[in-house]
């Protein structure tokens, strides 16, 4: 509700500044807010080219999370970047043999462990092998059991440290993965990742279907994270960097 309100306030001002009594330039005046909205700078990343750059993605179960790992692996393959990927969502089997398979198809290496296993040693293992293999791109899978809101926040803070013993800088990136089907809770998600992993930018999911993704006007307006990629389909290839205008178009299509 804050960040509706603070849209009509805008809108207000300016019709009344502009003079502006119809309703079609109206709606541009409000297109034109929701886009400034969105428009974030973008979070201040390490400065210079570190080797390998570490991203974390962070996010609940079914948000979409490992395919958009696999959708970011494979558009930096392109780019002839070496990727690694790091199976540290170790709670779940299925997680590990999900990753396993993308990495496969993407054509990229893939650092697991057992099920169970600690995801701090995985990602230890893992940034060993990316020294030793000179890999470019470290991209770490986490768990999303935010019904164990604690338990998951300090075990993603581990990793986090983990991942600064090999880099001080380390992870350069925290992608927090949401579901454009989410309502409120996505706000509340936003709030609990960002807390515990400081989140650098959202990958914003399940674009292709009935969903607008509206709850990321209020991320941007209350958090100032800002959106960097739109999934819409389950293909590698459907993936583009975030758009605000043709973001807002849509939501008014």
């Amino acid at each position: 509700m804050g960040t509706t309100a603070k849209l009509i306030k805008r809108v207000k001002e300016r019709l009344e500044k502009e003079k502006v009594k119809e309703a079609a330039p109206a709606r541009s005046l409000l297109e034109a807010e929701m886009v400034n909205l969105l428009t974030l700078p973008p979070t201040e990343t390490t400065a210079g080219s570190p080797t390998p750059r570490v991203t974390l993605v962070v996010g609940v179960n079914g948000g979409g999370k490992t395919t958009s790992i696999a959708k970011l692996a494979d558009g930096l393959k392109a780019e002839g970047r070496k990727v690694i990927l790091v199976a540290a969502d170790t709670f779940r089997a299925a997680a590990i043999d999900q990753l396993k398979k993308w990495g496969e198809r993407v054509g990229v290496d893939v650092v697991a462990h057992q099920p169970g296993a600690d995801p701090g040693a995985v990602v230890f293992d893992a940034l060993s092998a990316a020294k030793a293999r000179g890999a470019d791109e470290v991209i770490i899978d986490t768990a999303g059991r935010l019904h164990t809101k604690f338990n998951l926040m300090e075990e993603l803070k581990k990793i986090k440290r983990v991942a600064a013993k090999f880099d001080a800088t380390a992870p350069h990136e925290v992608i927090l993965v949401l579901d454009a089907t989410t309502g409120q809770n996505g706000l509340t998600q936003a709030k609990y990742f960002t807390e515990a992993v400081s989140v650098t930018g959202i990958f914003l999911t399940k674009l292709d279907g009935t969903a607008k993704g509206g709850i990321v006007l209020a991320i941007c307006d209350e958090l100032k994270i800002p959106i960097l990629y739109a999934g819409v389909g389950e293909r590698l290839e459907d993936m583009a960097p975030f758009d605000a205008r043709s973001f807002v178009e849509a939501l008014f299509s």
